[in-house]
């Protein structure tokens, strides 16, 4: 039934003409399946294990020690969740975006020893941009469980232009291994380098030597 405006013009209905905007794309919640951790069974695991090695657990000091290697190990292995949020590249950014020493923290998965240290993230944009401390995010998802660093390096660059879509992506990782340094040759001060590049960063020789310049590193 028609309605009747002060003016005698029939006001069928209002129309909204504002520019419609496009839905936001939903961001992607990633979360680690550990499998299940079970404490208390860790717990008497890392006893027998100290006692195979001659170490007694009877000490006022020594007690807690099996719980706290228990502990330690899952926090380790668990990887908080997080939100993969990205926003449009609107304004068409085409130049390189890199983040510099991320800290790095895994665990060799051959002696179950720590490394750490520090990767360099950078991605070309393609139409959509990352929040900049997803790329702390990524790292600390592959980096938290039993690794070597190569496979993380590569785990990284490949997670991110699958889900990124950028133009190119660059990763590079240096690490301190304990496995090396404190046992074995002992390699005081010795760092292990290792590096990822995709798209452009790969294929393009100017792209590639921005990238490691801005690393820090010779190109």
């Amino acid at each position: 039934m028609s309605q009747y405006s002060a003016t005698g013009i029939d006001v069928i209905g209002e129309r909204d003409l504002s520019p419609r905007l496009p839905d936001p794309v939903p961001a992607l919640r990633v979360i680690h399946d550990a499998g299940g951790i079970d404490l208390a069974a860790a717990e008497h695991a890392a006893t027998r294990f100290l006692h195979a090695l001659g170490i007694s657990t009877d000490s006022e000091s020594l007690r807690g020690t099996p719980g706290r290697m228990a502990r330690a190990y899952a926090e380790l292995f668990s990887p908080r969740p997080f939100d993969l949020t990205t926003f449009p590249n609107d304004e068409g950014y085409d130049e390189l975006v890199l983040a510099r020493s991320i800290p790095v923290r895994s665990v060799c998965e051959h002696h179950l020893l720590p490394f750490v240290g520090t990767a360099h993230v950078g991605y070309l944009p393609g139409r959509r941009i990352l929040g900049l401390s997803k790329l702390a995010r990524v790292v600390e998802y592959f980096a938290c469980r039993p690794q070597v660093q190569e496979r993380l390096t590569k785990q990284v660059a490949d997670w991110l232009q699958e889900h990124l879509d950028p133009k190119g992506v660059g990763i590079v990782i240096q690490a301190e291994h304990t496995c090396m340094t404190l046992r074995g040759v002992q390699a005081t001060g010795a760092t292990t380098l290792t590096s990822t590049l995709l798209g452009t960063l790969r294929e393009d020789a100017r792209s590639r030597s921005e990238f490691l310049a801005l690393a820090g590193l010779p190109s």
